[in-house]
This record gives C-alpha cells, sequence and structure tokens, in this order.
C-alpha cells in the first residue's frame, strides 16, 4: 500500500481533523492497515486522499479497501497510531 516513515502521522492528523475514528499501523511487510468509521463522504475524501495522494515523499503503489460495511455505532474513541 505505502511506505513512508511519518506516514501514519499523517494519516491520523488528517483523520482528526476530518473527525474520522479509527487506527493505522506499519505492518512487517512494509505496508499501512488500518480501520476507518465516520461520515460516509468523510470517510470518501479520506480514502480519495489515500489512494491518490498520500503524505509528502510517499509512492502509492498499491491501495486496497476492504471489509467496508454501514455501522450504526462508531467503535472507537479517536484515531490512533498503533504499533
Amino acid at each position: 500500500m505505502y511506505r513512508c516513515c511519518y506516514f501514519p502521522k499523517y494519516v491520523r492528523d488528517l483523520c482528526q481533523q476530518l473527525g474520522i475514528c479509527g487506527w493505522v499501523k506499519n505492518t512487517k511487510k512494509g505496508t499501512i492497515v488500518g480501520k476507518m468509521q465516520g461520515p460516509e463522504s468523510l470517510v470518501e475524501q479520506m480514502t480519495q486522499w489515500l489512494s491518490t495522494e498520500g503524505s509528502p515523499g510517499s509512492q502509492i503503489h498499491h491501495c486496497e479497501f476492504t471489509n467496508i460495511e454501514h455501522v450504526t455505532r462508531i467503535g472507537y474513541p479517536n484515531f490512533a497510531i498503533r504499533f
């Protein structure tokens, strides 16, 4: 998906600005994974950024979104970086 040292920080900061909850983390495979929850239009805005723009210096090789579903209750108190 992405490979950039500060990518999770940019994702967290942007999600917090948009009011999206969830988490993001680097994997041992050198990719980024995460989960987002929030208003559909804001999550769509974030998926567009993840797919096409990314953080400064990042190169997007592949972006995949799975397990897309509508939820009635947000399951996260905020947006966090997991380690």
